[in-house]
């Protein structure tokens, strides 16, 4: 565990020194606090709380910022280290291969949850000193959608990890990395509606295992549809019943997600001739 730690510390102490991990979280900050005073504008009218509106905003923005966030800080983690020669000087010192992609996966996770943490909680904070009075219920929503952030983050990380394992070159897993969220975020869903619209009869039992075999789906589906307040109003109610996925196989398939892919990763690493 204190290997862990250490090689962890490590990496969160060179992010927390590089001027692109602050940029990216004063950016999370700003576009926050824009989506929650933004949104809190017509909830008088509609007759909905500001919280469920900044949900369903924040929660379309991290399906499209965070992965990519996620996928640019990991996809050299270990081919980069190959290719300045350091992996070297890393694995010269008394600790196995695992423990040291576990704990550069760690660092980097942690990097992810503190962009997201402060960028959202500032949110938080700003609604929190409106005028507009927040239920309990609206404030759990609000922290279970930068819960599940922090995993999403953690499972682009991990896909981000196994792209630096299974090439030799930084180039080739840029490349990997840039598909990875093409694939996920954008062409995935749009063949899925494609298919949906084709009329092709697709069963909800198929539906369900389309929809989970995406981390990016399988977040969307958690906080629109995992709390009342927020599923009526993004409209996804009848999407919640129709599809049949209940919020904690929601949350093990994301932490399937986080586990699958750095599992693989670390199998491949301890193989690798370096």
């Amino acid at each position: 565990m204190n290997t862990l730690l250490i090689v962890a510390g490590k990496e969160l102490r060179e992010a927390t020194r590089n001027r692109w991990v602050v940029a990216t979280t004063l950016l999370m900050a700003a576009l926050a606090l824009t989506l929650s005073f933004l949104g809190s504008v017509p909830t008088g009218t509609v007759g909905v709380g500001p919280v469920e509106v900044t949900i369903v905003s924040l929660s379309s923005l991290t399906i499209f910022l965070l992965p990519l966030i996620a996928l640019l800080l990991s996809f050299d983690a270990v081919v980069g280290e190959i290719d300045r020669g350091t992996m070297t000087l890393l694995l010269s010192y008394p600790v196995a291969r695992w423990q040291l992609l576990l704990g550069k996966f760690l660092g980097h996770a942690a990097v992810i949850a503190l962009a997201t943490v402060v960028g959202y909680g500032a949110a938080g904070v700003a609604l929190a000193m409106g005028n507009t009075a927040i239920g309990p219920e609206s404030w759990r929503a609000f922290a279970a959608m930068i819960g599940s952030s922090v995993m999403l983050g953690a499972a682009f990380t991990a896909l981000g990890y196994l792209a630096s394992t299974i090439v030799r070159d930084r180039g080739t897993a840029a490349g990997i990395a840039v598909a990875v969220w093409l694939g996920f975020v954008l062409l995935y869903d749009m063949a899925l509606l494609g298919i949906l619209a084709s009329g092709s009869g697709l069963g909800v039992e198929t539906l369900n295992w389309l929809l989970l075999a995406n981390p990016a789906d399988a977040y969307r589906l958690f906080n629109l549809t995992g709390f009342k307040g927020v599923s009526a109003f993004a409209g996804t109610a009848g999407l919640a019943a129709h599809v049949q996925l209940s919020v904690p196989l929601l949350l093990a398939v994301m932490a399937g997600w986080i586990a699958a892919p750095l599992a693989l990763a670390a199998a491949l690493f301890s193989r690798k001739q370096i």
